[in-house]
């Protein structure tokens, strides 16, 4: 490390480190699922269904739980989303079905949807079931780019009414932002393959690592080749921050790291700071916050630009991060890195000026003059992602602005090609992915057996 850095590996001792990355949040027994089950008001007109991006039919779900047919409750949730076991885990359910619970009161608390969601499937997955039948093949074979959420969902929708599906994934593993984006402590277990396991077992799928769209595959070769394509690309970029940090150590995207932790064999290998400074106010700035602290950071600031009310982490992320120990600070933008003497090596970070902002009488951000620093050595930039058309240039797809523009049935502008999850517009969430990927499955289908 350069002189002055001090991030090094190995700042907790290995059964610390099991201990922070276990279970975040432990599932529920069969004694506390059947108490939960049992708060249901099973409403006729649920507002919870409504909530959910993929429609889930909750009320039926927790009543199966509630008469102790797991299994069918696992089917009913697998039915509308594939992935509900991930997204038992990951669903920003505060804000999505247990905010529109009716239990929802003050002077009550939502059902456990989420818990009770993930008691489910993973009941379902220990015992190895498969509840759904593949079709007879129908000769069509599809393409599916991209391996994450939106993809697989795609496939296996395509894969249960007989289609041969061929998906190609740029990485090394399946699973996209479930497998490399989300923070180790919520998907133990090696969860995320687990999942893409079941989906692959319905048969008719095949898996091809390693083929990135514009490099080893490219979308005229495809478009001739299969009946049909669904572009699942997700985000291929990190927005920028501009900050002139050239090469200097200590500095890094934050969607890295959280990749290389999620990949990490041996978590005291993972170097990590003694102070930690994140910027940005989404799920990512939590988690990498978060991880940083599991990993034996000793102070740990997340500092975004706005005001609480602003930041796109949820209500409950944000708690979760200063039950941790985490830091946040408002109304505030970077300015400067400072770093120590670089004696003709890459300088390392030592300390981040920041500006202090508010809102101008329209509305709009502007900096005071006024400013500070923060000791830090090491900074994550959490400032989003976006999604680059790598491989999509010398096509004719139409582009709403950054994204892929799509149809209701998530049809491009291409007839044969569709797209979905982080490449198009929408909600940036696992539970939207899967719907895109639902969505376009069974577009393509009617499209394949008109």
């Amino acid at each position: 490390m350069t002189i002055g850095s001090d991030i090094a590996p190995g700042r907790l001792p290995r059964e610390t480190l099991e201990d922070n990355f276990g279970d975040a949040h432990p599932p529920l027994n069969k004694q506390q699922a059947l108490i939960e089950a049992s708060r249901c008001y099973f409403c006729y007109d649920a507002p919870c269904i409504e909530a959910c991006p993929t429609s889930i039919d909750i009320p039926s779900f927790i009543k199966s739980i509630a008469t102790e047919n797991t299994r069918g409750a696992a089917t009913t949730i697998l039915q509308s989303n594939i992935m509900g076991g991930m997204c038992a885990r990951v669903c920003p359910v505060e804000e999505l079905c247990e905010e529109a619970c009716v239990r929802n009161t003050a002077e009550d608390k939502p059902v456990t949807i989420g818990l009770l969601q993930r008691y489910a499937t993973d009941d379902l997955f220990e015992h190895g079931e498969q509840p759904f039948q593949r079709a007879a093949p129908t000769g069509k074979r599809v393409a599916v780019v991209g391996a994450g959420p939106a993809g697989m969902a795609c496939a296996h929708a395509l894969a249960v009414n007989g289609h041969d599906v061929v998906v190609f994934e740029a990485r090394e593993k399946g699973g996209g932002l479930n497998e490399y984006g989300i923070a180790a402590y919520k998907v133990p277990d090696d969860f995320a393959q687990k999942e893409l396991a079941f989906i692959l077992s319905i048969g008719g799928i095949e898996l091809r690592t390693g083929h990135a769209l514009g490099r080893d595959v490219h979308l005229p070769d495809l478009r001739r080749e299969y009946d049909a394509v669904f572009l699942g690309l997700g985000h291929t970029g990190v927005n920028a921050l501009d900050l002139d940090s050239g090469a200097m150590e200590g500095v890094e995207n934050a969607v890295d790291y959280i990749a290389r932790l999620r990949q990490a064999d041996d978590l005291t290998d993972l170097h990590i700071g003694r102070k930690v400074v994140v910027i940005g106010a989404g799920n990512t700035a939590i988690d990498i916050a978060t991880q940083s602290k599991r990993l034996g950071a000793e102070d740990v600031t997340i500092v975004y630009r706005r005001g609480v009310e602003h930041m796109s982490a949820t209500w409950k992320e944000q708690e979760w991060a200063q039950t941790n120990g985490v830091k946040i600070k408002h109304w505030a933008q970077p300015r400067r890195l400072i770093g120590w003497p670089a004696n003709g090596a890459a300088p390392a970070v030592k300390e981040i000026e920041f500006e202090y902002t508010q809102l101008d009488e329209q509305g709009r951000l502007m900096g005071t003059g006024d400013t500070f620093t923060l000791m830090a050595d090491h900074v994550f930039k959490a400032v989003g992602q976006t999604f680059i058309s790598d491989g999509l240039t010398a096509e004719l797809l139409e582009h709403e602005g950054d994204m892929i523009a799509v149809n209701d049935d998530r049809q491009t502008s291409l007839p044969d090609v569709f797209a979905g999850g982080d490449c198009v517009p929408g909600m940036f969430l696992t539970v939207a992915a899967v719907e895109d990927g639902k969505i376009a499955a069974a577009a393509i289908h009617r499209m394949l057996t008109a």
